[in-house]
């Protein structure tokens, strides 16, 4: 089993109780959150500038780290980082290839994961768009597959309901202290005294003491001191086992598959103008303000981000953000070319058919398909920062379907959906 992680269609298918603050302390005083229009104008204009999270307001991309200085806040580079990340690798179905860049971002948020193996008979890819932080996205490219593997559902066949389970299991496990110490290895800047570690709340008597258990269950609940990470991330996975696919998504990363030429989206993007979104956000307490969630988060469905998931009379996937994912379940047919998951700094610059159009332009042209990733990353690269687009992290990964998958010559993409789990649509 080989796991790589890097810290790193046209068709659309389409009364709470007391918050703990930043700082981990219950009962803070009950104000309102700060607005763009209560900064400076020379602040606003700041954080305009510096922008670290395309998904956080002007106002929050200041206050995310609390106490911590702007150096933190990963300002745009004067010139991009264009190193890459890559891979290739093959089973006796599957080729991969993968890329990730920092782009112009002065921090890499993103992270992805890998596994052509990740039994006898399954491969696992997700990619993990961070946001306020980085630890979260790490802290998923490396869990998150193993809680699909220990699932009992998965043992069943049921892998539908395994990843959807293990995408909850993620915010779970990184609550009590294990998770945060698991945060605290993953993150690179730590500042005790101003209580965070890239978006973490700090809980000084919880992270003093050590009982010795080491257990992920023993130490998460109401009695742990450490509330979770203030950041969080994207996710968008796939699950291939023979001929079926299985797409988990929450938040606005994206799997396209390409199917004699043609895109189809198997997944949604999860924003607060979707009515379904908009509605479970009124009902869990929160607003929508300038079509940000508090006035702060522009995606709807995030794992961490735990400061919208406070309300302890409601379940986890009826908090104002939640980490539930939509599930998508397709019979893979020999029409089916390439399967392409990316984060929202691709989808931003190209549409799912231009992607898929100009990996088929290049695919026989290059070497390898970790080169076609490469490709797409420099062809999304904007020359400044001037415009926005082209300005975010980069992560692809590329999967390509041997021949032949199935002796059935034709399939419906979104076949059918995990039971309780909300469909993508097909228009």
């Amino acid at each position: 089993m080989r796991v790589i992680s890097h810290s790193q269609p046209q068709h659309q298918l389409h009364h709470s109780p007391p918050l703990r603050d930043r700082k981990g302390r219950a009962d803070p005083p009950r104000t309102r959150s700060p607005r763009d229009s209560d900064l400076p104008e020379n602040l606003r204009l700041a954080a305009r500038r510096i922008h670290p999270s395309r998904h956080l307001s002007p106002t929050r991309n200041l206050l995310a780290l609390g106490e911590t200085t702007l150096i933190n806040m990963g300002i745009y580079l004067s010139t991009p980082k264009t190193d890459k990340f890559s891979e290739d690798g093959e089973n006796d179905k599957l080729k991969l290839g993968l890329s990730s860049m920092q782009g112009w971002r002065a921090n890499m948020e993103d992270a992805h994961s890998a596994l052509l193996n990740l039994d006898n008979e399954t491969s696992f890819f997700g990619v993990f768009d961070g946001h306020g932080g980085r630890v979260v996205a790490k802290f998923c490219a490396k869990y998150l597959h193993s809680q699909v593997l220990r699932s009992e559902a998965y043992s069943a066949g049921d892998l539908g309901t395994a990843v959807h389970r293990a995408f909850f299991r993620m915010d779970e496990m990184m609550r009590g202290q294990r998770g945060w110490r698991e945060l605290s290895a993953l993150g690179d800047k730590i500042n005790k005294i101003g209580g965070m570690i890239e978006g973490l709340i700090w809980s000084p008597r919880g992270s003093d003491s050590n009982n010795g258990q080491d257990d992920w269950s023993f130490e998460e609940g109401p009695h742990s001191d450490f509330a979770g990470p203030t950041c969080g991330c994207t996710a968008c996975v796939a699950l291939i086992r023979n001929n079926q696919l299985v797409v988990a998504n929450a938040g606005d990363s994206r799997c396209v598959i390409s199917r004699a030429g043609q895109a189809y989206n198997l997944s949604r993007d999860h924003k607060p103008e979707l009515e379904a979104e908009r509605d479970r956000i009124v009902k869990a307490g929160g607003f929508i303000h300038m079509g940000r969630i508090n006035g702060s988060l522009n995606l709807t469905r995030a794992i961490g981000d735990m400061e919208f998931k406070q309300n302890k009379f409601l379940p986890p996937e009826k908090q104002i953000v939640t980490a539930n994912p939509d599930i998508n379940v397709v019979e893979l047919c020999d029409d089916d070319d390439f399967l392409v998951l990316a984060c929202d700094g691709i989808w931003d610059c190209m549409s799912s058919q231009q992607l898929v159009d100009f990996i088929h332009e290049h695919i026989q042209k290059e070497s390898s398909l970790s080169a076609v990733c490469e490709r797409v990353l420099d062809r999304c690269l904007a020359p400044s920062t001037i415009g926005g687009e082209g300005c975010d992290n980069m992560t692809m990964v590329l999967v390509q379907f041997k021949k032949p998958i199935t002796q059935n010559k034709k399939a419906d993409v979104g076949e059918q959906s995990v039971k309780g789990v909300e469909e993508a649509e097909i228009k």
